[in-house]
């Protein structure tokens, strides 16, 4: 019962971020990503989109729609805005570029 307790608390605030990081990014989508994302996963964000960084900083709603892309949001004019589980799908893949972008800076690759 305490393992599934630590789990659900776990699931519960990666759950939050999501749906936080859904809603500001319809909400308030230009804020700048910084606000909500380190510089690795931003920069591991357009390196799975097979794209090269912007000069100036991306704002929240790019950064959130290359993320649900990698998840699998299509992005089509119609399609409107992605919604938690491809965000959660892209994030999965984000964090695990950002450490190995990490890794490989720290000279562990």
């Amino acid at each position: 019962v305490e393992r599934i307790e630590r789990a659900l608390a776990l699931f519960m605030v990666v759950a939050w971020r999501v749906a936080y990081l859904m809603r500001k990014g319809r909400n308030c989508p230009d804020l700048d990503a910084a606000l909500f994302f380190d510089p690795d996963e931003i920069r591991g964000a357009h390196l799975l989109n097979k794209m090269k960084m912007p000069a100036t900083p991306p704002t929240l709603n790019e950064v959130v729609r290359l993320i649900a892309k990698i998840g699998g949001f299509l992005a089509r004019n119609s399609d409107g805005e992605p919604g938690v589980k491809t965000i959660w799908k892209g994030l999965d893949q984000v964090h695990a570029s950002a450490e190995t972008l990490r890794a490989l800076r720290d000279g562990l690759g």
